[in-house]
């Protein structure tokens, strides 16, 4: 699998991505991983599909609670 990895100063990444302020001024490693094979072709079928709501059903308000202390740890957080 090929990948992308790079030292660069934080500040530059600050407009793009959504860093911790603790990283703010300091020198950070950037890798880059591929997740899916993003086609032409995928990209004119994604292009197609209509933009609206989500039609699925009612997300329950426990869906926004923070995970169960082991289910972090399995994460490694």
């Amino acid at each position: 699998m090929e990948y992308a990895r790079q030292t660069v100063d934080s500040n530059i990444l600050k407009g793009i991505l959504n860093i911790p302020p603790t990283l703010y001024n300091k020198k950070v490693e950037v890798i880059i991983l591929p997740i899916e094979d993003t086609t032409k072709e995928q990209f004119i079928h994604a292009n197609k599909r209509q933009i609206g709501f989500w039609d699925g059903p009612e997300i329950p308000d426990s869906f926004f609670e923070p995970l169960p202390e082991e289910e972090l740890q399995a994460w490694g957080l």
